[in-house]
């Protein structure tokens, strides 16, 4: 099997992008309008690009409309938080991702709990374990519209850990039970888990 991209239509290529790129880790990312009203939304184009200073980078896919609330928000105050998502929270980050209008609040639809952040304006949510305060480094438009991505790398500027998830410099991820985003409405538990040490190679 062999797919050439300019044969395909772009919901087809998203299909394949989604169901060959898994899984994902899913960032479940709070904002806060201009206006005031927190919005809270989660996207799986997600991974971590540099450690120092630590920076994340999310692609927010926009709609045949323009640009999501999400995209909105973080253009205009700078500021995001993201939340990582676990087997217990699942079902209210799917409730989250609606397409909901401008107006409307996802902690309040979705049963979430905001929670002050430290640095930035957005909330963290509650139930999350870990959440990443997180200021605007730069924001790029890949791909032509409409489905273009908002390409928004983050620096992290503050961590929020669960004191039983901390031990030995890091996160027990046996007791985190996060889930990863597969293709369609397929999820993945992190439960099964097993490990394999880097070789390490002398060089001269």
């Amino acid at each position: 099997m062999q797919i050439e991209p300019k044969s395909k239509q772009v919901g087809e290529l998203y299909r394949l992008m989604i169901s060959v790129i898994v899984p994902r880790p899913i960032a479940f990312i709070s904002t806060v309008s201009k206006n005031g009203i927190l919005n809270l939304a989660p996207f799986s184009y997600f991974m971590g690009v540099c450690s120092h200073p630590p920076t994340i980078a999310v692609s927010i896919i926009e709609r045949p409309s323009g640009p999501k609330d999400t995209a909105t928000n973080i253009q205009e105050t700078a500021q995001f938080v993201v939340n990582i998502v676990t087997e217990e929270i699942a079902e209210k980050m799917n409730v989250a991702s609606g397409d909901y209008p401008p107006e409307v609040n996802e902690f309040e639809a979705a049963g979430l709990t905001p929670l002050p952040s430290t640095l930035v304006t957005p909330p963290r949510v509650e139930e999350s374990p870990i959440s990443m305060e997180c200021r605007l480094v730069e924001m790029s438009k890949v791909g032509e519209s409409p489905y273009a991505s908002y390409l928004t790398l983050g620096e992290v500027l503050l961590f929020h850990i669960k004191d039983e998830l901390w031990g030995d410099g890091e996160v027990d991820v046996r007791k985190l039970f996060a889930i990863g985003r597969m293709s369609g409405p397929r999820y993945t538990k992190t439960r099964d888990i097993f490990e394999m040490q880097r070789p390490r190679i002398k060089r001269e």
